[in-house]
């Protein structure tokens, strides 16, 4: 038997907050990576750091907020804290793997797909490491297409993401590459879940042992979404990173130093002590014969 799924019991609320988060996670991301590759004077491995870590905050707690919504009729759910917290570690260190590898990459392409495919089975993995915490009387089944297309469009948003960190240098729009990221990402939550289906076991209504998706969410809040804003305050304070006025949006004149005109060449001339000794000389000598000082007829 086959319980009833519900992926939306509070309607738009839980999607809504969910893509909003992973568009927080994302933009502050990619505003970091922007920092640490365009700015010479900048401590890189603490900006990359700080960026992967807010994409792979993001990216778990969009996953996260999109499961409180997620309801078997039959069967109530619960979730083991460890696994919960393991999909958590395995989210920010793919990401952060990602990032390192654009950051000191140089912006080339192999380097970007190598890096891009590897976040993306990082962020997929996170998803059903997540999904595995899940308890119930009951077990979890996938539909084969529905999972690819889940881990494609998980690499494909994390290509298009570590392309815009590289690529994008201005504030705008490394937003509109954040909401479309942001969008990417919990397209890939909708399509997995839309593949999932569980199988009954047990004792229908009877909650299992671990906690439940409300009382997670608590602390998912206090943890991640706290770090978020406050790397959104160390962006807020960074002036390259809000308006983009760096070295990277300069005009190329700009950036050159102003070329002065040739000076006239100055001839040497005397000390001044040998100067003053020879007019003094003079003087005493007095005007030579022919009325006039250097020679006359």
């Amino acid at each position: 038997m086959y319980g009833t799924i519900d992926g939306f019991s509070y309607g738009l609320v839980t999607p809504v907050a969910a893509f909003l988060m992973a568009c927080l996670g994302s933009v502050l991301g990619l505003r970091c990576v922007t920092r640490s590759l365009f700015t010479e004077r900048t401590f890189k491995p603490g900006w990359l750091g700080l960026g992967a870590a807010c994409i792979g905050s993001g990216i778990w707690t969009m996953h996260f907020i999109a499961m409180v919504g997620f309801r078997v009729m039959e069967a109530p759910i619960s979730y083991d804290v460890p696994t919960t917290v393991l999909s958590l570690v395995v989210a920010v260190a793919v990401v952060g793997v990602g990032v390192f590898m654009a950051g000191y990459g140089g912006g080339r392409r192999a380097v970007l797909i190598c890096a891009g495919v590897f976040m993306g089975a990082g962020i997929a993995a996170m998803h059903y490491i997540g999904m595995s915490g899940m308890r119930m009387h009951g077990h979890v089944e996938y539909a084969l297409p529905g999972v690819v297309t889940s881990v494609v469009i998980a690499v494909v948003a994390a290509t298009a993401a570590l392309w815009a960190a590289v690529s994008i240098q201005g504030f705008l729009p490394s937003l509109g590459a954040s909401g479309v990221m942001g969008l990417a990402v919990s397209g890939m939550h909708y399509t997995a879940m839309a593949s999932v289906s569980v199988r009954l076991e047990g004792i229908a209504g009877v909650a299992p042992e671990g906690g439940s998706p409300t009382s997670l969410l608590f602390p998912m809040l206090i943890g991640p979404v706290v770090f978020m804003v406050v790397a959104g305050v160390v962006v807020m304070f960074d002036p390259l990173l809000v308006l983009g006025e760096g070295e990277w949006n300069r005009p190329e004149e700009a950036k050159s130093p102003r070329e002065e005109p040739p000076r006239r060449p100055v001839w040497p001339s005397l000390p001044e002590e040998e100067s003053t000794a020879l007019r003094a000389g003079r003087h005493r000598a007095g005007p030579r014969p022919g009325g006039r000082e250097f020679g006359g007829r």
